[in-house]
């Protein structure tokens, strides 16, 4: 399971975040999107080497990193109250996503500093901390840019019909959801599975927007493509999450940490962040391409 943990997580800090800040605002945040993968490097590195004080010094240059990412959300909040723009307001659900992603990776920059110090942190085991990681990359960061990023763009699809209230929902369940889950690990099993149930119906509600209203205006079969497969993904993984959590709640059989990685997680990592963070960059340029 290490291995293929590290695998994605060095996808998430070398490519999903960067591209992601991308699609989030390209004029503001390119620069830091340019010199990303250079300050992730360190974490990325920490990740191959044994706990201990050099891998911790590394995850700690990752984690100022984060917190510097984060600390753009404030920024860009009172900017949003100086300055509303017409249907993206402060409190805008598209907005709430996007503020969502920006903060979501000090958490795992938090989580891995400590995992790579062998610390308990708030008495974790480590081995939970290390899923932390790449858990608050894709359904914390790339979860809630794409909730949001489907929330701008379903009302206005071709052929679009009653999906404003629909992506409305997805924006604010999917961070809703990544916070309960987090606030889950606090209090205890069955609270985490309230936030798996929320945080799994704004997926599908992603899933199913990205389907009916998204992926008929793509331009070419490959980025059509690429909006179907992660709309199916998300189906197969977020039910096995909700499998998961229910059996963590109530001792029924359920898939283990290892087999959840090696479905969920990569199924997530690959079939939804990837695809996703592909084909809407694909929409972007297609959308320069026929703006005059």
């Amino acid at each position: 399971m290490t291995v293929l943990v590290h695998l994605i997580v060095t996808l998430g800090m070398l490519y999903v975040i960067p591209a992601g800040l991308r699609l989030i605002d390209p004029a503001r945040l390119g620069t830091i999107a340019r010199i990303w993968p250079l300050l992730a490097a360190p974490g990325a590195v920490c990740l191959w080497l044994p706990r201990g004080a050099t891998a911790t010094a590394l995850a700690a240059l990752y984690a100022a990193a984060t917190l510097a990412l984060a600390a753009r959300a404030p920024a860009r909040l009172l900017r949003s109250f100086r300055t509303p723009a017409a249907g993206a307001g402060p409190l805008a659900p598209a907005e709430i996503a996007v503020l969502t992603a920006l903060v979501s990776p000090s958490v795992t920059g938090t989580a891995l500093v400590a995992e790579r110090a062998g610390y308990r942190l708030f008495g974790f085991d480590l081995d939970i901390l290390a899923l932390t990681v790449p858990h608050f990359h894709f359904a914390g960061f790339t979860a809630a840019l794409v909730a949001g990023l489907v929330c701008r763009a379903a009302p206005a699809a071709p052929g679009a019909s009653g999906s404003t209230t629909l992506s409305r929902w997805a924006a604010y369940s999917v961070p809703g959801g990544t916070l309960l889950v987090l606030l889950g690990y606090f209090v205890d099993d069955w609270a985490e599975l309230v936030g798996a149930v929320v945080l799994t119906g704004g997926m599908w509600a992603v899933a199913l927007l990205t389907w009916r209203e998204i992926r008929p205006g793509a331009r070419g079969r490959t980025t059509g493509a690429l909006l179907a497969t992660s709309a199916a993904v998300l189906v197969a993984t977020m039910l096995l999450a909700l499998w998961w959590a229910l059996g963590e709640a109530t001792d029924l059989v359920h898939p283990t940490l290892t087999w959840m990685a090696a479905t969920h997680g990569l199924g997530n990592a690959l079939g939804f962040a990837l695809c996703s963070l592909l084909a809407w960059r694909r929409l972007a340029v297609d959308r320069m391409e026929t703006t005059p």
